[in-house]
């Protein structure tokens, strides 16, 4: 039951036939056609984005924003294994000395 079971591989039955022979066959070249020329236009020489001081301040105003919704999500788990923790070791306390008045 503890011992695992090796399953082994069927013999072949019948007549088996050798694999098939592939020939094989040469291609020609391709001859290239020529390309018609494009008309290169020139790109833009100003940045992708740009920055204008409502866009920055606003992603300041977000940025922070962000943090302080983290920082509050984190402070309050923190609080609440801190009063889990408190209350755990006053029942502890509670019941460690209605143990020993006996």
């Amino acid at each position: 039951m503890f011992r695992p079971k090796i399953p082994t591989m069927p013999q072949p039955t019948g007549l088996v036939t050798p694999p098939a022979v592939v020939e094989s066959t040469t291609v020609p070249p391709a001859v290239p056609t020529p390309q018609p020329a494009l008309a290169a236009t020139p790109a833009p020489s100003r940045p992708a984005v740009q920055l204008t001081p409502g866009t920055a301040l606003a992603l300041v105003g977000g940025g922070t924003a962000v943090v302080l919704v983290v920082g509050a999500v984190l402070v309050s788990m923190l609080l609440a294994v801190a009063v889990t923790a408190t209350s755990t070791a006053v029942c502890a306390v509670v019941i460690r000395s209605l143990l020993t008045r006996r």
